[in-house]
């Protein structure tokens, strides 16, 4: 790519639910503007976007790819994102520093529902985006009926740019809506213009007169213009689109096949004239424009040969090799074309580079070489909501863990891990099982660190139904000199649930001196820590109330053993049984699905307490209930299946429950009880 400088530049996010075609739709962009002299294709593993490893094994976008090309005088930076839902944090980082998205989908319309989330994101972030309806060589509905399925799903009202002109299923041309010309489209060609096809004159004109009637809601002229049958000139037109997307005010919507370049070019012509300039975005994102360099991280990348990358978004000032930002120096320079980098001398505000060697420096931080400087918004962190237990395959391995899984952090903030503190399994969480899958890949290609997995173990404690009292213990030791002595008596009683342990004396006339006591506890809690059931006991009040002691033998250390006695025979006692953690579940959901989670929830022995409308989503439910965590593990891959991909939850623990005797049983047979 030559190194003049451009007159100007696009950065934009390819975006869109999985299998939509927004990898093939970068390939024909970069093809028709030259960027490459042959396309690739999903199937050869072949193409610039999903050039990772993973990405090409499972032929599906599972992190950003970022692509530079050139069209007329102007640099198109083109990311592609993750359609998968379980990547969708890839897609909202990078969202952050982009000047408008181009949302691809199918002409199918059981599968608009699937655009919801994105479209609500990028409203919320006034995110100015076109859609682009691919693969219309399979549509199954009409063009309008397209058109009102994606209104159905968008809070912003969307306007056709083009028409498509269909002869039987297959797409053969377009009608321009703005100069109504129409155009037939030719293999590996531009397409040229044709007469005006009769057939299609009186949907065209309704369709162009609802365009108008829109971009008029926000142009009182054009709306005058409109009102005395005024014919509004094209100029004025275009200038409505550019100002209304700009603003994220409307959504215009394109057709084509991707995989024949059709539809590729006036898509490309009208990010170029109607989507807001890098200058733009910067005036709407920034409080004060200035000279002092700013950036924003929105991915990190750690490749074997150059360590460590960070993608960033220019937002002011210029950036140069070896520039001190957040007080740590950078090193180079990068365009990126996949996985290939192209080293630069300068990135000016505007752009978005890769810049390497920012250590400590995470995704969504702002960078400056102000220190003081504020932060800019950067896109929530998503909840995990599927978890394996993971082990290294090489028990050596285990001390190089830590440091990989935080680098593996780094790249893909989606993912956590934590050290569980009862089963004591290191937990590896994510998005989903792909998500998990592809992680643990990385761990393996990357750090030579294979993994095996199983299902986290389910923390459950144990309890005690009745009180047994004056529960004795005697520990009595002789092996020569000094003996060890303790003798103790104990109430062991239940407590309501949440109340933990408590520990109390009542010991009259020093039976047992005050120096043995916190032994007496001490071996009670030993005890507590793994109970007759083999898990730890909570909600356990025990008293000492009576014992005895030797001048000589006891000591601190007999007095625990007693006690530890005393609980092993008093406990079985007192009808230990099985707790559960229970967790409190929020599901999100469309609402013509509400009623197949609500049987999701009950069949997985949740307790409904009640649904309601979700806030600020029009036509969506919330659900809540109790849900013990013994059933959560594939919960999410479920009810993605019974919501087309968009269901989502958010969870938190709750309390304990006694676990149903049948389920106990299993329970006990499984751990050996």
């Amino acid at each position: 790519m030559s190194e003049k400088v451009k007159s100007g530049s696009r950065n934009v996010a390819i975006v869109g639910p999985y299998s939509s075609g927004k990898t093939t739709l970068l390939e024909s962009l970069l093809f028709v503007t030259g960027a490459i002299s042959r396309k690739g294709n999903i199937k050869d593993v072949n193409t610039v976007g999903d050039s990772a490893n993973e990405a090409r094994d499972r032929r599906m976008s599972v992190e950003v790819s970022t692509a530079c090309t050139e069209y007329e005088n102007t640099r198109f930076t083109f990311i592609d994102c993750p359609g998968s839902v379980e990547f969708v944090q890839e897609t909202y980082n990078a969202l952050m520093g982009i000047d408008a998205a181009v949302v691809v989908c199918e002409p199918i319309k059981d599968r608009v529902l699937t655009l919801a989330p994105l479209f609500k994101f990028l409203d919320d972030w006034e995110i100015p985006h076109i859609v682009f309806v691919n693969k219309m060589d399979r549509a199954n509905i009409h063009v309008l009926e397209t058109l009102n399925a994606l209104k159905a799903v968008s809070s912003r009202p969307l306007v056709l740019h083009q028409f498509p002109i269909m002869q039987g299923e297959e797409l053969t041309g377009f009608i321009d809506m703005v100069s109504e010309k129409a155009y037939q489209y030719h293999a590996g060609a531009a397409a040229d213009s044709i007469p005006f096809p009769e057939a299609l004159k009186a949907e065209e004109h309704q369709a162009r007169a609802e365009m108008l009637e829109t971009l008029a809601d926000f142009d009182d002229h054009l709306l005058e213009e409109l009102l005395e049958d005024i014919e509004p000139p094209q100029e004025e037109i275009l200038k409505d689109l550019k100002l209304e997307l700009g603003a994220d005010l409307v959504v215009p919507v394109f057709f084509g096949i991707a995989e024949q370049d059709y539809g590729v070019r006036p898509l490309l012509e009208a990010i170029l004239r109607e989507a807001p300039a890098p200058e733009t975005t910067m005036e709407r994102r920034l409080e004060k424009i200035s000279d002092t360099p700013l950036a924003q991280v929105l991915k990190t990348f750690y490749t074997p040969q150059g360590g460590k990358l960070s993608l960033v978004r220019v937002w002011q000032g210029t950036l140069t090799d070896g520039i001190v930002l957040n007080g740590i120096r950078a090193g180079g320079l990068y365009r990126l074309m996949g996985q290939q980098q192209q080293q630069i001398n300068e990135a000016v505000a505007g752009e978005i580079v890769a810049i390497s060697r920012l250590e400590g420096i995470k995704t969504g931080d702002t960078i400056s070489t102000n220190s003081h400087i504020k932060q800019l918004p950067k896109a929530a962190e998503l909840e995990p909501v599927f978890a394996l237990a993971i082990t290294p395959e090489k028990r050596n391995d285990e001390v190089k863990l830590s440091a990989a899984i935080t680098k593996l952090l780094e790249e893909d903030p989606a993912l956590a891990w934590e050290q569980h503190g009862d089963t004591h399994e290191v937990i590896l969480w994510g998005q989903g099982e792909i998500h998990l899958q592809v992680a643990l890949d990385r761990l393996r290609r990357k750090y030579n660190l294979p993994m095996s997995t199983h299902l986290p173990q389910i923390p459950y404690k144990e309890t005690i139904r009745k009180p047994v009292n004056a529960v004795h213990g005697r520990y009595k030791h002789q092996s020569g000199g000094h003996g060890q002595f303790g003798d103790v008596y104990l109430d062991i009683q239940p407590l309501a649930r949440g109340e933990g342990f408590n520990f109390r004396e009542t010991i009259v006339g020093g039976v047992v001196p005050k120096q043995y006591i916190p032994g007496v506890e001490m071996g009670v809690k030993e005890f507590l820590a793994h109970g007759p059931l083999g898990f730890p006991m909570v909600d356990v009040a025990v008293t000492l109330t009576n014992g005895s002691y030797h001048t000589v033998d006891s000591s601190e250390q007999a007095f625990k053993q007693a006690a530890r006695l005393a609980m092993q025979t008093g406990v079985p006692q007192a009808q230990p049984t099985l707790l559960e953690p229970i967790l409190k579940v929020d599901v999100n959901t469309p609402s013509e699905f509400t009623s197949k989670v609500l049987q999701l929830l009950s069949g997985r022995r949740g307790q409904i307490l009640g649904y309601e409308g979700r806030q600020d989503w029009s036509g969506w439910d919330n659900v809540s209930a109790y849900l013990p965590q013994a059933e959560m593990h594939d919960f999410i891959v479920e009810l993605r299946s019974l919501t087309l991909g968009v269901g989502s939850f958010h969870w938190e623990y709750d309390h304990l429950q006694e676990v149903p005797d049948k389920i106990a049983e299993r329970v006990l047979i499984k751990n050996g009880k």
